[in-house]
């Protein structure tokens, strides 16, 4: 099928997987957000004593033989590895049967921020102390960012449209959207799409820590991430994958399929300003909520519940609470809840948009949104609704994700209760 003769066909979710800081599963995840759980603690994944941030949120007791042959998992980045996890939950939950039949028809769209950074640090260790002679084959293979998406394809059997976003802490809401829409547009009947990440690396931590971007609540780990916090003090790095099977409605109709819920909006922008700092007053952001709410053909005073990008910096989340209000008019973002869903996993980068996509759409389907923990002193630039410390029961029709990343990239998806 092509895009001229398909048209803009509806587009629902039928499969969750996840993978965080605080659940392996989607109903832990999900189960952690609604008590507040927070995921940060000490980082064990290597020795961080000289770093100026030794806490992290980890992905705890994943087990990849679970998922794969041990020979698979140790020819792949821990990245990857995620993402293959979530997807075959996802699959599974979604009840999808990937044959020679309609492999065609099933892609994969899967974004990250960084790739393969721990082998890529090994390697380069390696090279260092032993020579080039002894650096793995498997080296590029395993540390280039396409190979979640081409890994996964590989080891589900999609055979339809693979591809892979790297849009720094966009890249997981942007897979999404643009998954979104080879669906909609007819390019493929289902897609699995999300994002992924496994940063808690000694380069990575360094870096930013070196940018004064990280938290040093070293302490006191599990407040340490504190969005919307007049004493926020810098984000709290985590890893994990979210990953959705979305399908056309024709499709998930005709196989009986469970429906979350529906994707009606997407759509990304530049800032156009600066390689780290969001422009001033957060317009790039604002014009991407805007464009995806035009996309949706929803009205601002529908939305009832927004999952922010709220990572717990000073410069985003004033910023990210500007764009809201100027994108929806004052009346319209102060009637609704936002949360931050960072302040118990952390901010998984390039997975954010896959774990936070599914946090989003578990709150439409139960009607409950999670919480923004650790929010104690306001930040008076910060004065929406942010569900401050326990999750709350409420219809939830319409909701939006918002991931921002360097470089100036702004999503947004807008996805909504499925209604026949």
């Amino acid at each position: 099928m092509t895009n001229s003769d398909a048209g803009r066909r509806r587009v629902v979710v039928t499969g969750l997987g996840a993978l965080t800081p605080i659940g392996n599963t989607v109903d832990e995840y999900w189960q952690g957000l609604m008590a507040g759980k927070s995921g940060i603690g000490p980082i064990t994944l290597f020795d961080a004593a000289d770093h100026a941030c030794r806490i992290a949120g980890e992905v705890k007791g994943f087990e990849p033989s679970a998922y794969m042959s041990a020979k698979d998992a140790k020819r792949m980045d821990r990245f990857s590895q995620f993402a293959i996890a979530a997807a075959k939950q996802a699959i599974a939950d979604a009840k999808l049967k990937i044959t020679d039949e309609n492999a065609e028809s099933v892609g994969v769209l899967i974004g990250t921020g960084v790739g393969g950074l721990k082998v890529m640090e090994e390697q380069k260790a390696i090279l260092i102390k032993k020579g080039p002679s002894r650096v793995s084959p498997f080296t590029v293979p395993t540390m280039i960012s396409n190979m979640a998406a081409g890994l996964t394809g590989i080891h589900i059997g999609a055979k339809g449209p693979n591809s892979c976003t790297v849009t720094a802490c966009a890249a997981g809401t942007n897979a999404i959207g643009d998954a979104f829409r080879l669906v909609q547009g007819g390019y493929a009947e289902v897609m699995v799409c999300g994002g992924t990440e496994a940063a808690v690396t000694p380069l990575s931590m360094a870096g930013f820590a070196s940018a004064k971007a990280l938290s040093t609540r070293n302490d006191d780990p599990t407040v340490a991430s504190r969005p919307f916090d007049q004493d926020r003090d810098g984000f709290v790095m985590g890893e994990g994958a979210g990953v959705l099977v979305i399908e056309s409605l024709n499709h998930a109709l005709a196989r009986n399929a469970q429906i979350y819920g529906e994707i009606v909006g997407y759509a990304m922008t530049c800032d156009a300003y600066h390689m780290t700092s969001p422009v001033p007053g957060g317009l790039g952001a604002a014009r991407a909520i805007r464009l995806a709410l035009q996309d949706a053909n929803i009205e601002p005073g529908a939305i009832s519940y927004i999952n922010a990008h709220g990572t717990s910096t000073p410069a985003n989340d004033s910023t990210e609470t500007s764009a809201v209000k100027t994108a929806l008019g004052e009346a319209a973002a102060h009637q609704l809840a936002m949360s931050s869903t960072k302040s118990m996993t952390g901010h998984l980068l390039g997975g954010s948009g896959g774990i936070e996509a599914v946090a989003t759409l578990m709150a439409i389907a139960h009607d409950r949104v999670p919480p923004t923990i650790n929010l104690e002193n306001p930040d008076p630039a910060c004065d929406l609704d942010y569900v401050p410390k326990e999750s709350r029961a409420m219809t939830v029709n319409v909701a939006l994700s918002n991931s921002f990343g360097f470089g100036g990239h702004n999503a947004t998806l807008v996805m909504k209760k499925y209604e026949a």
